[in-house]
């Protein structure tokens, strides 16, 4: 996607789901399949004072969010998403005061259901806090409009895949 159709879908990511926008989740690159996003530090977010550590309740809702968000631009028309299954390995506590890296891929799609993956890390994946696997419950036959929201377009043809 363009910068502009990136900014766009984050504009309506924060929008349609104001619990992303309470998190900071910014989107950073959006592609067919895949998400890329920041959990900036914020102090709110803070599960463990004495390490400095983000909460790991706002980890699997930033990763949640992300592998939702990378079955949305995978799907080939708007429709709604329930999370069925989210299993989240912590793998080791975040460094003080630096942001998280979010990152999903959905990599099949089938009639009902989407399943993604995805690492959160601080800058090296090969270094990551935290790996994903989530599964979502598609509602093919009772539209989208959250779906058709965040796309921004009900025709997926008309969708700008640059």
């Amino acid at each position: 996607m363009s910068d502009a159709r990136v900014r766009r879908f984050q504009e309506r990511f924060a929008e349609a789901i104001p619990h992303n926008r309470a998190l900071g989740l910014q989107m950073e690159r959006v592609e067919d399949d895949r998400v890329v996003a920041r959990l900036p530090w914020a102090d709110h977010l803070i599960g463990n004072p004495e390490l400095r550590a983000f909460h790991g309740g706002a980890l699997s809702a930033s990763m949640d969010a992300i592998c939702g968000a990378s079955v949305f631009v995978a799907l080939h028309q708007p429709m709604r998403i329930a999370t069925l299954d989210l299993r989240m390995d912590y793998l080791r506590p975040t460094a003080p005061d630096r942001d998280v890296i979010c990152e999903a891929t959905c990599f099949r799609i089938t009639e009902k259901i989407a399943f993604t993956r995805g690492l959160a890390h601080q800058g090296d994946a090969a270094d990551p806090i935290a790996a994903v696997t989530a599964t979502f419950m598609l509602f093919r036959d009772q539209g989208g409009d959250l779906g058709q929201h965040l796309r921004g377009s009900s025709d997926p043809a008309s969708e700008d895949r640059s």
